[in-house]
């Protein structure tokens, strides 16, 4: 199912490769077993993350498959120029590409590339907001809480 499992500071992370490029990032439970990169992209990718996870400024350089609609690609895109340490809402995100906060909520949510494509930079105007399509407070929004805080900006 996953080319890589990797120890994550919350769980687990699991990385899919298809067709010579980054599929899917997943974030996963502790209870994963961790499964060791099997082709040299997804070995590729365990460094970065794993780069990532020391330092928050790390870059990514990974082809990304083609997936996600035009309006998703727009937003990610979008995204991807918040830097470390810099969270907008979805409110200001959302004039930058010119649609609606819950649309940009919603492509945020079908991220297939967290981390590379940093979509925990996005909040609420009233706090941290939800994550991966998980509103309620548990293991993705979690998540989403330690990645910030590893950015410098805490979240309660």
């Amino acid at each position: 199912m996953f080319n890589a499992v990797i120890d994550a500071p919350f769980g687990k992370v699991g990385i899919r490769i298809e067709g010579g490029a980054v599929r899917a990032i997943v974030y996963l439970p502790e209870s994963m077993q961790n499964v060791a990169p099997d082709t040299p992209l997804a070995k590729r990718a365990v460094e970065q993350i794993e780069r990532y996870f020391e330092r928050a400024s790390a870059k990514f350089e990974l082809p990304l498959a083609p997936i996600g609609t035009a309006f998703q690609k727009r937003v990610w895109q979008a995204i991807s120029g918040i830097p470390p340490g810099v969270v907008l809402t979805y409110g200001q995100l959302a004039k930058q590409v010119g649609s609606a906060p819950r649309a940009v909520g919603q492509a945020c949510g079908a991220n297939y590339f967290p981390i590379v494509i940093p979509c925990h930079r996005v909040v609420s105007s009233s706090g941290i907001g939800g994550f991966a399509n998980h509103a309620e407070d548990g293991f993705f929004r979690n998540v989403k809480r330690w990645l910030l805080a590893h950015e410098g900006i805490p979240y309660a």
